[in-house]
Formats: C-alpha cells, structure tokens, sequence
C-alpha cells in the first residue's frame, strides 16, 4: 500500500524540498489551504484535503482537518485488527507522515494587535493532528519542527524508514511544543490570575558552558509570550555567555534601567558594587567604577546610554567580563573588540518588562508580581528638612537598594553609591559594612546620605550612621520602633524620610 503523508505548515521553510523527497520514496502527498497552493505552484503534485474528507473547508478555513477521514487514518493502530477493519470498512485511508507547524501565537501574542486578532492565530487544527500522530509514533512519524526534516532524509536514505527511537523522540518534541503553546494561549486569556496550575511558556535560546559551578549542566531559556531586555539582546563581541553573566547582566541592566538620567552600574556576584550618575557616560562610568575600583575588576559594567570613544578606552583600562549598553559608536565598539573575550552586549529595551517573577525551591515553585514600584510618599519625619541634593541622592539610593540583597544598606553621595552593604543576617552589620566600606574611599561621610531597604527595628543603625557624619537617611517606617529612630535622628540633626514601600530581595 500506498504511503501517505498529510502536510500543513504556517512556516514553509524547507517544506518544498521535503515534499519533493517524499514523492521521491513513492509517498503520497494531501495538504491543506495555504500549504497546498504553495506546493503545486512549485510544479509538485498533491491532493487537496477536501478529496480526502469529502467537505470543502468552512468558517475561514476554521475547520478542515478535524474529520474521522484524518484522524481515524492518524489515530488507527495498524497492529490491531479490529481498528485495521473498521478503517477499510469506512473508506478511510491510513496517514503515515504529519507535518504540521503552527499559527505563530508565539510570535504575534507579543505584538501590539488587537486581543480579537491575537485569537484568530490560537491554533485549533495543528495541535489536534499533532496530538494524534504523537500518539500513533510508533506506526506515524510526526515533524513539527523544520529542523527535523533533515534527521528524517538522512534515517530514509540510510535505512529506508524512520528508526522507532527517532519517531519516539519526534513525539516528545510534538507535546513539548503543544505544551508550551497551550501554556501561553492560558496566560494570554488569564492575564494576571494566579491560576490551579501553574503553565509557563519558554523557548531555549542556548546552552550554556555550565551552571553556577563547572559540574552543573544549563542551559537558557527565553519567554515566548512576553518581551523583555534578556531575550532581546544581541552579543557583538567575546566568548559565550554563561549562567552567572546572563543573571548578573540582567541585574546590572534592571538598575541603570531604573534612571532616566544618564547611569552605570557594576555588578559583581549578583550585587551592584558601584552606581552613579553623570552629564555623560564616561562621568557615569568613573564615578561608578571609584566607587570599589577593587570589586569591578571581573566585573559586569551596565551603561544606558550609548558608549562613545572615550568611554571605551576607560573600559578597556581593567578586566571586565561584559559591557552592556543599548548601542555603541563604530569607534567604540573597535576598541572594546581588541579584547577578544570581552563580551560587548548591545540590549534595545532597558526598562524591565516582566510582571511576574519567579523563584524555585525544593519540589516547588513561588511567584509574584514584580517589584515595579518604587516610593508611595516622601514624607519628612525629623525636624531637620533634607537638601535638594540629598534628597536627590536619596532617591538614587532607593534605585539601587532595590536590587540588593536584604538585608540592604546603600551610601549615596553626590550621585553616586560609595557603600554596599548587602545579604547580612541583621540590619545593624549590613549597616557597618556600608559605611566602613565608604569611609575607606571617602575619608569622610559628611553630606552622605544612607537607603535602607527596609525598616529599623531599632535605633542603632541610626546611631552607627551618625557616627560617621550622615545627615539624611531614607527608609520604608513601619516598625513599631519608628519613634527611637526619628529621635535619634533628632539628636543627631539627621533628616529622615519614610516612603511608605519596602524593597526586600532575597
């Protein structure tokens, strides 16, 4: 008997030369609408599916596929005697090929279309036949992938069929792919619920070296449903990506991200170590980088702003693993590639797009919506009224705070951050850590100004702070201990402001 093969492709990449090999090994081509056209325009000879089921396509080509003609000639298992019958009974003829890729939802829920024109490209027909031929592998060979037309050439001109190992695998990647297509038609029609099953939707971009540490294996994934500055990015220079670039790089991205002014930030070991602000970026850069000139060595340098000359050459006075920015001068971007394994990243979006964040843990799965807020109010709570420039610098410091570990202490002065303190058991030695931290490069504090991520439990952060000559700190409130702090800052002559809004990251 007569092999058949039943294609319909959206992407028609490859399908001509597949279709001709097909004809080739005596297989018998039927197709559908659009897929159809194509491949008798191109001289090859196939059969209409409205021969095959007796009914012409209706509804806009809504319905055309979905007929006991298809899918009993999908689903029958040859093996079985009973099912064989019932199929030459009914005048259905067997299917041994489904090729199918389809509606790119993926693609176009992503677009700025209307929510009615984005349902009319959720696929109905595509992933019914896929389904049915994934689980008839064993007697169908389904391709929903046009890289994998090749892997099927080469196991037919080898061993004249398709190996039952390689159809199995083919019908994993059909469920793959229908999983993650249904994944995210339900987050488009859900939007912000948090639903009973949690179904999320990603295509891998890369594998990766290694995880965090040498002996663990990754690889990177990116939204299929959603934009955002990680998965737009283009690499223009340097050796591949690896796990902790691509987390730091988005860290060190989301910060300078936060300022419409002209900022850098470095990031090193998932931390900010130096951020500033400047008329330019190389201001933004130098001030960044003598912010802890030790802990940017290796480090990831973020600018939003386009890097010039200037910049570049500063940039290529120390070792750096990345340089991200949203575009560089042609004569920059010769500079940075003199160093071979610098990676020089160019990213179109700089404002962060996720909404909804998540974090694994042991057999299961947290999600939130991301932290896109930033400060409810600016209320004054001490007798002391903060400068303009303090007050800047204080909202410099809550961009950054943001994005440290908690417990979060941040010193800002004359825009820019002189003191990290980050990831401590209590807020007091994140405090210490900050300020001795600043001391060491500043030799003085006095018109510094400190950010906590948090409330103060108690007044002795406030006292510690003074001790080195901060006169303003900007804080969430909230503790029942708010009274202790403001009176210290009372008798310190220190201005402090509560935001309402408090910025743990863990």
């Amino acid at each position: 008997m007569k092999k058949r093969a039943l294609i319909s492709v959206f992407d028609k990449t490859g399908i001509l030369e597949f279709a001709q090999f097909l004809i080739k090994k005596d297989v018998e081509i039927i197709s559908t609408g659009g897929t159809y056209k194509f491949l008798k325009e191109n001289g090859l000879d196939a059969i209409e599916i409205s021969e095959i089921t007796n009914f012409k396509e209706i509804l806009d080509g809504r319905v055309k596929t979905l007929h006991p003609n298809i899918h009993g000639g999908i689903l029958a298992i040859r093996k079985n005697k009973e099912h064989m019958d019932t199929i030459k009974a009914e005048g259905i003829g067997i299917i041994d090929f489904v090729v199918v890729n389809l509606y790119p939802f993926f693609k176009e829920v992503q677009t700025d279309k209307s929510f009615d024109e984005k349902v009319e490209f959720i696929d109905i027909g595509g992933p019914t036949m896929l389904r049915s031929a994934a689980k008839s592998f064993k007697d169908v060979t389904v391709i929903c992938n046009v890289e994998d037309y090749e892997t099927v050439i080469k196991e037919m001109k080898s061993n004249g069929e398709v190996s039952f190992e390689t159809k199995k695998r083919l019908a994993g990647k059909v469920f793959n792919l229908t999983s993650a297509y249904d994944a995210a038609i339900s987050n488009f029609l859900m939007e912000k619920e948090y639903p009973e099953y949690l179904n999320v939707s990603y295509k891998k971009k890369f594998d990766l070296r290694y995880g965090e540490n040498p002996h663990q294996s990754s690889a990177y994934y990116i939204s299929t449903t959603e934009n955002g500055s990680m998965k737009d990015f283009t690499q223009l220079n340097g050796k591949e990506l690896s796990f902790n670039n691509i987390r730091d790089m988005d860290i060190a991205w989301k910060v300078v991200g936060e300022f419409e002014e002209t900022a850098c930030c470095a990031v090193k070991h998932s931390t900010p170590c130096g951020v500033a602000v400047g008329n330019d970026t190389f201001t933004a850069y130098i001030k960044a980088h003598d912010c802890d000139p030790v802990s940017i060595f290796g480090g990831i340098v973020a600018i939003n702003r386009e890097i010039d000359k200037k910049t570049a050459e500063e940039l290529n006075k120390i070792f750096l693993e990345i340089v991200i920015a949203p575009s560089f001068s042609d004569e920059a971007l010769e500079i940075l590639k003199n160093k071979k394994n610098l990676r020089v990243i160019q990213c179109g979006i700089i404002k962060p797009q996720d909404k909804i964040e998540y974090v694994k843990v042991d057999g299961g799965i947290l999600v939130q919506e991301t932290n896109t807020e930033m400060i409810k109010e600016m209320k004054i709570v001490t007798e002391k009224q903060p400068t303009e420039q303090e007050r800047n610098d204080m909202l410099l410091g809550m961009k950054v705070v943001k994005h440290v570990k908690s417990n979060a202490i941040v010193i800002v002065k004359d825009g820019t951050v002189k003191g990290v303190g980050t990831g401590q058991t209590n807020r007091i030695w994140a405090t210490e850590h900050a300020l001795k931290h600043s001391i060491e490069k500043l030799g003085t504090l006095e018109g510094a100004i400190l950010a906590s991520d948090a409330f103060f439990p108690f007044r002795d952060c406030v006292d510690e702070a003074a001790k080195y000559g901060i006169k303003a700190i900007i804080q969430p409130g909230g503790s029942l201990r708010d009274s202790e702090s403001i009176e210290a800052c009372n008798e310190h002559g220190i201005s402090m402001i509560f935001t309402g809004i408090r910025h743990f990251k863990h």
